[in-house]
């Protein structure tokens, strides 16, 4: 192994994961629209994105309360956050949440549509084509309650 190479091992290893958030993504209307916690659930999205290679856009996962813990915020917070970024084209929902009959229950499913799906060359930028009162429609997580039996 190169030097070069390992010295850029070396440095992913001490900064860890981060995630680029680009000026033409945050310079448009519908950011501007976004409230402040959706801004900040954003990235927290993006870093579950695991890069080109391993492109698992349209299959990222992350539950209501794992955003909350990692945003410091209630889980109503996040839940509305996730819906303002589905408004304004910041992310899509590609699998809906269910609770299986075993009782398991399946996180919904999202697209960064920032990022490309698997075999795309790009994104799909809703949040580009935004205008303001044109909000894109909003899947909620599917609210069960377990029924006991009688």
């Amino acid at each position: 192994m190169s030097t070069a190479k390992r010295g850029i091992d070396a440095k992913r290893a001490k900064d860890g994961k981060w995630t680029k958030i680009l000026l033409k993504t945050i310079d448009t209307p519908a950011w501007r629209e976004l409230p402040p916690k959706s801004q900040s659930l954003y990235p927290w999205l993006k870093l579950e994105w695991k890069g080109p290679k391993n492109n698992n856009n349209g299959k990222i996962a992350l539950s209501c309360r794992q955003a909350a813990q990692k945003m410091g915020v209630s889980v109503n917070t996040a839940a509305s956050a996730f819906r303002e970024l589905q408004a304004k084209g910041f992310i899509f929902v590609t699998k809906s949440s269910l609770l299986g009959v075993e009782g398991k229950a399946k996180l919904q499913l999202y697209e960064v549509t920032e990022l490309p799906l698997p075999g795309a060359r790009g994104g799909r930028h809703l949040y580009a084509i935004w205008t303001h009162g044109n909000d894109y429609p909003v899947i909620s997580p599917v609210k069960t309650k377990p029924r006991l039996k009688t």
